[in-house]
């Protein structure tokens, strides 16, 4: 079994001082989305053990963030940043994801952006929580995160409609569950 873990950058300014896109950095809500899908995954294992990161700033600080605050809860993965998951398209996330295979994680954190990230979940859906699929339809939300298991020993194996979607989530049904 593998478990793929696909997560969003967390919310965003509109533009960075620099001009450039890549250099766009987490905004207040960002970093509070941010820490908050990290505690939610440091509180429900099982755990990633290698967390591949988009180059761009927000992708590496949703990443830092979620992080430091899965950190006190769960074992730290092992992280590659990936610059072909910058502006990536399901076929070359899937690329990158089949990559894995060389070191093997049985759990796998994909951190990138949308419309991608969002193209890649519903397209590797094959099964799974019918309440998750209908909320993931129109968008993975900034620090949305969708996760999937995958009945294959080797990462080679993931393709598009084999997964199971286990779970979506993001901070904004976080906050309704807990009624905030």
């Amino acid at each position: 079994m593998r478990r793929l873990m696909l997560l969003r950058h967390a919310k965003t300014e509109n533009d960075a001082p620099s001009g450039q896109d890549q250099d766009r950095r987490l905004d207040d809500r960002g970093r509070l989305d941010a820490a908050a899908i990290g505690d939610w995954i440091g509180r429900h294992p099982p755990f990633p053990d290698l967390a591949l990161v988009s180059p761009a700033v927000r992708a590496h600080q949703t990443w830092e963030i979620a992080r430091e605050a899965m950190k006190r809860l769960a074992p730290q993965p092992q992280v590659e940043f990936l610059s072909e998951l910058y502006g990536a398209d399901p076929a070359q996330l899937l690329r990158a994801i089949r990559m894995a295979s060389a070191s093997d994680p049985q759990r796998l954190l994909v951190v990138g952006h949308n419309p991608g990230m969002h193209e890649l979940a519903l397209t590797l859906t094959g099964s799974g929580d019918a309440a998750a699929k209908k909320a993931l339809e129109d968008n993975l939300p900034t620090a949305g995160l969708a996760i999937f298991d995958f009945a294959t020993d080797d990462w080679n194996d993931v393709a598009f409609r084999r997964g199971k979607l286990v779970l979506f989530t993001s901070p904004k049904l976080l906050k309704q569950i807990s009624g905030d």
